[in-house]
């Protein structure tokens, strides 16, 4: 895990220009959806017995349109949040224009809530309420627990898009390259790019890599062998 400077101007740096959420969320969420939905149509379509060829036509067809569905879904959530924080901030410079006494209370009971009292509570307010900034700032955590740094809706889309379009497309490789036994080995394909992806997100988390990528490992293991059951059933 890596530590961070806690040098005084790394501090500064780090504190006033935060990161936010970044697109891990985005990229994880795509990959997984990727990777589960092109290998349930590869599982449904073996199980049913058809060709390779329909197999690799469904699969394109649903990593080009599904992908770009996840996107599209993704940065109409995104900005729906960004959209949210705007009308909400529009809303506290409102309350600050026509009550401000009745705004100022409010950041007093946000700060003496974080263990401020008497002298310096009171003193903290004051200096809070003198940047109209920091004072919606304080009020959009306080009050609603909202970031201080809004996502960014394309960057959220384009990962989305990316990280569904590479995973998806490790199940249907095999096919497309006339392996032999493709069902097989895209099976393990698919089953080693689960693993990787939860592997890959233990990074940003307190569980092991390997407890990570097994918990993913399954979880896509469920839907494919639902899928492939689901195919069976319509065997020609």
């Amino acid at each position: 895990m890596h530590d961070h400077s806690h040098e005084p101007e790394a501090i500064r740096d780090r504190i006033s220009d935060p990161s936010g959420r970044g697109v891990l969320r985005d990229v994880v969420y795509g990959a997984i959806d990727g990777s589960v939905t092109t290998f349930a149509i590869v599982a449904g379509v073996a199980g049913a017995g058809l060709s390779p060829f329909i197999i690799v036509a469904l699969g394109i067809a649903n990593v080009l349109a599904d992908g770009f569905s996840m996107a599209a879904g993704n940065y109409s959530g995104t900005k729906a949040e960004v959209d949210n924080v705007k009308r909400i901030r529009a809303i506290e410079e409102r309350h600050i224009r026509k009550f401000p006494d009745g705004e100022r209370l409010e950041v007093r009971e946000i700060l003496a809530q974080k263990g401020l009292s008497g002298g310096v509570l009171e003193e903290a307010t004051d200096d809070i309420i003198k940047n109209k900034e920091n004072w919606i700032a304080l009020m959009l955590e306080g009050e609603y627990g909202l970031g201080g740094v809004d996502p960014h809706p394309m960057r959220a889309a384009i990962a989305t898009f990316i990280a569904f379009l590479i995973a998806g497309m490790v199940p249907l490789l095999p096919f497309i390259f006339g392996v032999p036994n493709a069902f097989v080995v895209s099976a393990w394909m698919t089953m080693a790019v689960f693993f990787a992806i939860g592997a890959f997100k233990s990074r940003w988390s307190l569980a092991p890599w390997w407890r990570s990528g097994l918990e993913t490992f399954l979880i896509g293991g469920v839907a494919a062998g639902i899928a492939y059951f689901v195919g069976t059933l319509f065997s020609v």
